[in-house]
């Protein structure tokens, strides 16, 4: 399984990386995990959007899907072979008008996931945890046939569940949008947060997204790392390329 970081940012795009999008590669299967702003342009220097398998949405939050308009028009103009004939984009129907949107007829077909219940796409097997956000969110864990791991927390603000969703998974991607100072109500997690959920999962490697635009990221590593000491961690980059195998 091969990731590929296509955008890091949350809330907005900067002059120079866009915001929250993975393209995942399992064998010749490939699915986009979220669609930011930023996204499409990014995926278009790697592969053809037509090559895609099928795209999953964590959450309907502007930063995760600003491009998947975009991509459906792609799909709808672009002449080219595909690998199916629309692409099912998977979401959760807690929010009727978004999920109708991911429909669009001859391009794309809007898919329910169940957080429920394992969701198999592909060699890829899916499950889901409800994350604390204020629109629903859902991490998720994604298995290959080998048993290799991939969590993404979405986004979230910190609770305990978090680190037994990830347990011993082999990369886990945190949302880290905050320094630990930070005050008040959260909805995303603090630097130390995500090296704590790193360290109580056990997992192999911990790479920190969803990054915030105006504090000095190399800060967001050193927290993270005290509270994940034996845990090797990274900042998302744009088209960071990792193989779990």
């Amino acid at each position: 399984m091969k990731l590929t970081v296509l955008g890091y940012y949350g809330g907005y795009p900067t002059a120079t990386a866009g915001t929250t999008g993975f393209l995942i590669e399992e064998g010749a299967y490939r699915l986009l995990l979220d669609c930011g702003s930023g996204v499409l342009s990014q995926l278009e220097q790697r592969l053809d959007p037509l090559q895609l398998d099928a795209v999953l949405l964590t959450h309907y939050h502007h930063d995760h899907i600003a491009d998947v308009g975009v991509l459906q028009y792609y799909w709808q103009l672009r002449q080219g072979e595909r690998h199916v004939a629309e692409l099912p984009i998977y979401g959760n129907t807690e929010d009727p008008l978004n999920f109708a949107s991911l429909t669009w007829a001859g391009a794309t077909a809007g898919r329910a996931y169940d957080p429920d219940k394992t969701l198999t796409l592909g060699p890829l097997r899916l499950t889901f945890l409800r994350t604390v956000h204020p629109v629903p969110t859902y991490a998720v864990r994604i298995e290959n046939a080998e048993k290799k791991v991939l969590v993404f927390t979405a986004d979230s603000a910190y609770f305990p569940e978090l680190g037994k969703f990830a347990r011993d998974a082999d990369l886990l991607i945190t949302d880290t949008n905050f320094t630990n100072n930070k005050s008040g109500r959260l909805w995303h997690m603090t630097a130390g947060q995500s090296g704590q959920i790193a360290q109580t999962a056990g997992v192999g490697r911990l790479l920190l997204s969803h990054l915030p635009q105006q504090i000095e990221h190399h800060q967001l590593l050193v927290e993270a790392q005290a509270a994940a000491p034996t845990i090797p961690i990274e900042l998302a980059a744009t088209g960071k390329e990792i193989n779990l195998g």
